[in-house]
């Protein structure tokens, strides 16, 4: 009897104990307590980008819609491109759930995701005040347990007065808190499959504001990455669209730099804008370039414009040409 008793004793005392550590975990993932002082409630990613921050290469990317699974620009591109993009650039939305298997697809075949999340509703104060952690728990969370890396973009063309989180709307020093909250969030959940992508818009006539005081810090940024388009209203050679913006972020911050998001538009220079971009993008020393393959209005602007490589025989062979001869194809996977 006495031992029949002990084992009962034991057997409530096991009880209680897995109680209190359901409800200790219960309270400790809702939307209460300091997101910076939290800890990981789900294991770390298994992949670390640490390796891939300084890149030995010349990546060449493409941009494609909203979602991993949107195969069709990518696929023309990589026919008319003559190889597969080393980068898959996707849109996605503040409050959107992260696709695990469609970016692990997506790296499997030897493409680098990068997500460029656009927080087209959603305050940037809000997010720096903590209001948004619970998204940003369970969007880190989700991250972490995709097996790949992942390029991430907050909240680009944060100069662009077109956006809602730009200049004529939000502070740049919102804009700063928001980013780090995002980011300590994610480093108090483990993520170590991130490569933070700090994304303005090259400086221009339409994107006028200075970009340090948008610039988060050295300790929260990866990699630079450039946005812009040679077309009608500005960008004629690299050397007045992309090297003033260069110059302007070198006096601040040393980091690789991507040109993130860049076409040219249809016209009669195309071809001569294809060889000046590509060979500009090499004397500067970029680690890739993602190109805009579709019809998209100029930025700011309403004027549809056709970025196309293919929009001409010429367009398409200097494409062709150029990229291979600057050396740009080069996969994340081999290193």
């Amino acid at each position: 009897m006495a031992i029949a008793r002990r084992r009962s004793g034991l057997t409530v005392a096991a009880i209680l104990t897995i109680a209190v550590t359901f409800l200790v975990n219960a309270c400790g993932t809702g939307n209460g307590g300091d997101a910076k002082a939290g800890t990981a409630t789900t294991p770390a990613a298994h992949f670390d980008v640490s390796s891939m921050l300084e890149p030995s290469g010349r990546a060449l990317g493409v941009v494609d819609d909203k979602t991993p699974w949107q195969y069709d620009i990518a696929t023309t591109f990589a026919k008319e491109a003559g190889r597969a993009p080393d980068i898959r650039e996707y849109y996605g939305s503040w409050g959107d759930d992260f696709d695990a298997e469609g970016n692990a697809f997506l790296w499997r075949h030897g493409q680098l995701p990068m997500m460029a999340l656009v927080p087209s509703d959603t305050s940037l104060a809000d997010i720096a005040e903590g209001r948004e952690d619970a998204y940003i728990r369970r969007l880190a969370d989700q991250i972490a347990t995709y097996d790949g890396p992942l390029a991430l973009s907050f909240a680009g063309e944060m100069n662009g007065p077109w956006n809602s989180w730009g200049p004529e709307h939000t502070k740049p020093a919102d804009f700063v808190a928001s980013w780090k909250r995002v980011h300590d969030v994610f480093t108090a959940r483990g993520v170590t499959n991130v490569i933070w992508v700090w994304t303005p818009h090259v400086v221009d006539s339409g994107t006028t504001a200075e970009l340090r005081p948008y610039y988060p810090g050295s300790a929260y940024v990866d990699w630079v990455g450039l946005i812009g388009y040679y077309g009608p209203i500005d960008g004629v050679a690299f050397s007045s669209l992309f090297t003033p913006t260069l110059r302007e972020i070198a006096a601040f911050a040393d980091k690789p730099v991507l040109i993130a998001e860049t076409g040219v538009a249809q016209g009669e220079q195309k071809q001569a804008h294809i060889r000046d971009l590509f060979r500009g993008a090499a004397k500067a020393g970029v680690i890739g370039l993602v190109w805009y393959d579709q019809r998209k209005d100029w930025p700011g602007g309403k004027q549809l414009m056709d970025w196309r490589i293919s929009t001409s025989r010429e367009a398409l062979a200097a494409f062709q040409v150029e990229s291979a001869r600057s050396g740009f194809g080069h996969s994340f996977k081999n290193g």
